[in-house]
């Protein structure tokens, strides 16, 4: 795969693909190698005005279409996009840096999702109330809440978008999503099969810019009734506040950090495959990995090992090859958030097993790290971090750690 097969990004508004109203562009660059590799369209207000007025036309043609043809559609797209699938999974992981094989599992599992959602939407059904009077009939009904503004992350460019998308558009709704500007080109191809399918002109658009000015715009324009977003908390509550300044329905999937707890009866074997590949799973950028260990002390001492022999045995490097199990960071952020988040927890008293620094000087690549007796105040058992890095600490009794919070756990174990 040459990087010259990477496309720039425009805008797409009215099914057309263009060029933002004032020529600017922003760089994309590759993960794995710090050099541009495209360019992406970059919204001006106007632009974001063009597209809020198609989006209004795109759903009075939609909410008026029927639930069957929606679903038709749909399917339509989902197949368009299987077909794809291999000039798709490229594109992500050039501009996003998994592994080739992990950009196809997201695209595989995109389809299913598209369909889904169609049969969901012939089953939207509504209810009859029962009358205090035999002269009136009481009928609810369920009606598109009119268009939707999303906001998604660069970590799953293509299935971030999927989940948001199927719901507003089987649900009758138009979609105006501004992706990540990080991985514009897989998003723009997931659009593309829409376009192809037959969908009218402003049921989806699609924007890349400034993430302030774009959320602080289409949030506050009186066009869009709902907004979802993906990504931080922190973000999350500054959209959540001003989506509730403007009485706009709010959906938020917010960051996770719930603890995988390691009990005395543990199958390691299971325990170490199972957590070390979600642990590791997208260079660990995923919103569900686990990323602090709770281990019984009696079994902790070969749980680490286990662990730190499946963290070195991964391959590391640029996701095209396809004997690589571990590709880059997405961008030089997480390559020093991740840098920060090892240094606090060796200051507090962590012991480092393996990992804990940058690989070369090409890329945003990170060795897989694991810390044992990891302090509870390292921000690593506070803040999530996004990244290849495991934290271990160990207990005695499961009715112990109080102290690490109230989040849902996995726990392994040998009891149901």
């Amino acid at each position: 795969m040459k990087t010259s097969l990477y496309p720039d990004t425009l805008l797409l508004i009215d099914n057309a693909w263009s060029q933002a109203s004032d020529g600017r562009w922003q760089d994309v660059v590759n993960p794995a190698t710090g050099n541009k590799i495209g360019r992406v369209a970059h919204a001006s207000l106007d632009d974001l005005d063009r597209a809020l007025a198609a989006a209004k036309r795109g759903f009075e043609i939609w909410k008026a279409t029927s639930a069957h043809e929606r679903a038709a559609l749909m399917r339509r797209a989902a197949s368009l996009l299987r077909e794809r699938i291999d000039d798709i999974a490229p594109l992500i992981t050039l501009e996003q840096g998994k592994p080739l094989q992990e950009a196809r599992a997201e695209l595989e599992a995109a389809a299913p999702i598209i369909e889904w959602f169609a049969d969901e939407g012939l089953r939207v059904y509504g209810r009859i109330v029962p009358s205090r009077s035999p002269n009136v009939q009481q009928l609810v009904l369920k009606e598109p809440v009119g268009p939707v503004a999303a906001f998604t992350p660069w970590n799953f460019p293509v299935n971030q978008i999927v989940r948001k998308l199927s719901a507003a558009l089987t649900t009758g709704c138009s979609f105006l999503v501004k992706a990540p500007e990080e991985t514009p080109a897989s998003p723009a191809a997931l659009l593309q099969a829409f376009v192809d399918a037959g969908l009218p002109p402003g049921v989806l658009g699609l924007v890349y810019g400034d993430p302030q000015q774009i959320s602080s715009h289409l949030i506050a324009h009186p066009i869009i009734r709902k907004v979802t977003f993906t990504g931080s908390t922190p973000v999350g509550k500054q959209l959540a506040s001003l989506a509730g300044a403007h009485m706009k329905r709010v959906t938020m999937e917010l960051g996770g950090h719930a603890p995988v707890i390691v009990a005395e009866d543990a199958d390691l074997d299971l325990a170490v495959s199972t957590a070390g590949l979600s642990a590791f799973r997208n260079a660990g950028q995923v919103c569900i990995s686990p990323t602090r260990f709770l281990v019984h002390n009696s079994r902790k001492d070969e749980f680490n090992k286990a662990l730190v022999r499946h963290a070195e045995s991964l391959r590391i490097g640029d996701g095209l090859d396809t004997n690589v199990t571990l590709g880059p960071l997405a961008n030089p952020r997480r390559l020093s958030a991740m840098i920060t988040c090892v240094e606090d927890a060796l200051e507090k008293g962590a012991v480092l097993l393996t990992g804990g620094k940058r690989l070369g000087e090409c890329g945003n690549f990170f060795a897989p790290t694991i810390l044992d007796d990891v302090p509870v105040n390292a921000s690593i058992f506070n803040e999530e971090p996004f990244g290849p890095i495991a934290g271990i600490r160990g207990y005695d009794d499961l009715g112990e750690p109080a102290e690490f919070g109230k989040n849902r756990t996995l726990r392994f174990s040998g009891q149901p």
